[in-house]
């Protein structure tokens, strides 16, 4: 088996030295755009740079399928042109008259067999590996929501934090002007997240996906796992990356109008980094733990709203309220000078508009009241209005 991986390596890198070679000549126009470590690079027509142990499997079944298909092709279709030239009419051959032969049939139905079970053993036993979990370092839950990924640290280290990870505004501003302007260059483009997924090195990752919506798909190239993430079930996969640095992936199943702005961020970390990042974020969540029953002041609700309404909303509402396209603006509106807050507390709850408008009932209580009594009282919106974490616990009822 290692001489059939030498051969085959030496071989995929023979034909990959001169496909890159052919690509380079035809695109001779230099690209405003570098590799990006961890992500796509430019003019990439290879898999991505594997760092696991699965992804290298994949990496090595790919090419051995390939081959072997390839050269099934050339020698089926070598033999069969050969026939019909060497055998043509007009050098005098007749066409032969016979019945079956039962030794043909078998050649050709025990050697075709032969070689689907060649493929099939490699293949299967990395399909078994990748579903393989158990006894895992870390369990992570990975939410799909239309946009952005919700990740639950469950069991083992940095159990209990928990935080959104979505396109980072910059770059969603950045998409919404055009992209990046001439002569810029963004190598991370629509690939940088505001919250990346922090996990340990050499240690095993179990990623479980769910979805609160609709279809999503959790994929790490680098990694080899793409897992869908399906609303009311649950779904599990794993990695475990050998190497420190940034990996990033997407979602990669259609789930809607802004399918393109749901990016997945992994950096990878030392164990004593990770340990690190853990208090440090654990220290946040307890900065950031609120009575739901306290009474805030207007100041302090418009401050905190701020911050959230440009984290989660500035992006589609704009900074200046006024919406864009189909995005109702915010400044001026009648549901959010309405006196009665339910309405509005309601979509941001539930959505609307069959989620054109995504329903943001992950915050926490005093996040949404914060950002409605931002809204109520900020631009030309001067309703002097505030709304009470209370008013959004009693909503959820």
């Amino acid at each position: 088996m290692i001489m059939m991986k030498s051969i085959f390596n030496r071989i995929a890198g023979a034909l990959l030295a001169a496909t890159a070679w052919a690509a380079s000549v035809a695109f001779s126009v230099a690209h405003a755009v570098n590799n990006l470590a961890g992500g796509p690079a430019v003019n990439q027509l290879n898999l991505h740079p594997p760092v696991t142990r699965i992804a290298q499997e994949q990496a090595w079944l790919h090419w051995f399928m390939l081959i072997i298909c390839s050269v099934i092709f050339v020698a089926v279709f070598a033999v069969m042109f050969y026939s019909i030239w060497k055998h043509r009419k007009s050098v005098g051959h007749k066409a032969a008259n016979f019945h079956e032969s039962v030794t043909v049939e078998i050649v050709w139905t025990v050697v075709p067999f032969i070689i689907v079970i060649l493929m099939a053993l490699p293949a299967t036993k990395v399909v078994v590996a990748m579903k393989d979990t158990s006894n895992a370092d870390l369990t992570i839950k990975a939410t799909g929501m239309q946009w952005k990924w919700g990740y639950d640290y469950l069991k083992g280290e940095g159990e209990g934090i928990g935080f959104l990870s979505a396109l980072d505004n910059t770059q969603r501003e950045m998409s919404n002007n055009g992209g990046p302007k001439p002569g810029q260059v963004v190598d991370d483009y629509l690939l940088k997240v505001d919250n990346p997924l922090v996990v340990p090195v050499n240690q095993k990752i179990r990623i479980i996906t769910t979805a609160n919506d609709v279809i999503h798909a959790w994929m790490v190239p680098s990694f080899g796992v793409k897992q869908d993430a399906i609303p009311g079930f649950v779904r599990d996969t794993w990695f475990r990356a050998e190497k420190i640095g940034d990996y990033y992936g997407q979602c990669a199943e259609l789930c809607g109008k802004e399918h393109a702005y749901m990016p997945i961020h992994v950096k990878v970390l030392s164990a004593q980094d990770y340990s690190q990042w853990v208090t440090g974020e654990k220290k946040k969540l307890a900065a950031k733990a609120d009575d739901p029953t306290k009474v805030w002041t207007a100041a302090d609700l418009g401050q905190r709203g701020e911050k959230v309404y440009a984290a989660n909303c500035a992006a589609c509402h704009q900074a200046n309220g006024k919406g864009a396209g189909p995005i109702k603006p915010l400044d001026g509106s009648a549901m959010v000078l309405d006196a009665d807050s339910g309405q509005q507390i309601a979509v941001l709850l539930n959505g609307q508009n069959n989620g054109a408008m995504p329903a943001w009932k992950q915050l926490s209580d005093t996040d949404l009241a914060a950002v409605i009594t931002y809204t109520k009282n900020h631009w030309s919106n001067k309703t002097g209005q505030l709304v009470q974490p209370a008013d959004i616990t009693a909503a959820r009822k």
